[in-house]
């Protein structure tokens, strides 16, 4: 196992085992103590416990080769795991709100939640503090959109754990129980934005999109090292993982040989690659001087000077 799937391997497994606990003492204590945001913010930490599993099961198929059906490897599948993270969570958001206006509509205020809910509220946060940072820490070291994500997601729950304690204080201060229901209902929505942000995100990678410019200018800025290739156009990157793969054109003298056009093209894949650590291939064509084409895809440099 190489460096990087032990790393997702590790953060998986950290996530699974940690929203397992919060999970069962949320949702366990919300029950009891009667309190409808805590039971709620428990549901969101189980929907986490699918989540590391799911991620557990992405890290197990990314790793494999590049086979006959996925000669560019099975990274994709993080990307994938990310939407469906999304979905999940949406999913888990619609059913707390659901629950809530239906709490609220039936106009049963109900008693004041019991005390323990506070301390497993705070529990909670602290622990969520502990796992989001675990998952950014491996999402970053091993370039993981779906670790970053999932990191997110856990960030958000300390935001809603947060404003469950402060909602629970405000309950037993003014005595209105109704408020634990509201507020479960404010808890649900922050959820349900989070899920659209983290769909976004995946959308833009599964459509071979970019971000704010992504790799392209740094790209640009290494191919204009190589003042032998002129013109770089038709410039496109996609992530498959924690890799990109790069597709460019550039022109040549048109008179000249294979062997020296072939020199240029490897001098440009070196600058790129010395550029962006991420690059894993890159894929350079070569066109004569003058060369026009019909062409519909791609960027040049001035596609990415326009968007600063």
């Amino acid at each position: 196992m190489d460096n990087r799937s032990a790393s997702l391997k590790k953060a998986s497994w950290i996530a699974l085992f940690g929203n397992t606990f919060l999970a069962a003492a949320k949702i366990t204590v919300g029950t009891l103590a009667g309190s409808l945001a805590v039971l709620s913010d428990g549901i969101d930490s189980a929907t986490d416990v699918l989540i590391a599993g799911m991620t557990l099961f992405a890290t197990k198929v990314s790793s494999k080769p590049g086979d006959r059906e996925h000669p560019y490897g099975h990274g994709r599948i993080e990307t994938i795991a990310t939407a469906v993270i999304s979905f999940v969570v949406f999913f888990a958001g619609s059913q707390v709100l659901m629950g809530s206006v239906k709490s609220i509509a039936s106009g049963e205020t109900g008693a004041l939640p019991s005390p323990i809910a506070l301390w497993v509220t705070a529990v909670s946060i602290a622990g969520k503090l502990a796992l989001a940072w675990s998952q950014f820490y491996y999402g970053k070291k091993s370039s993981s959109p779906m670790l970053i994500a999932n990191g997110k997601n856990m960030a958000g729950d300390v935001v809603t754990s947060a404003a469950v304690l402060i909602g629970l204080g405000l309950t037993y201060l003014t005595g209105i129980p109704i408020m634990d229901k509201i507020l479960a209902g404010l808890v649900a929505l922050w959820i349900i934005k989070n899920a659209v942000g983290i769909f976004m995100e995946a959308n833009t990678e599964l459509m071979d999109g970019t971000k704010g410019g992504g790799p392209y200018p740094a790209l640009f800025e290494a191919i204009a090292k190589v003042p032998a290739a002129g013109n770089p156009h038709r410039v496109r990157v996609r992530r498959i993982g924690s890799m990109l793969v790069v597709d460019l054109d550039i022109e040549v003298a048109p008179d000249m040989s294979v062997r020296s056009a072939h020199a240029i093209a490897a001098r440009v894949e070196n600058a790129i690659k010395d550029a962006i650590p991420e690059i894993y291939d890159v894929i350079v064509h070569i066109e004569p001087h003058g060369n026009v084409e019909d062409e519909r895809y791609g960027l040049t440099a001035a596609d990415t000077e326009s968007e600063e």
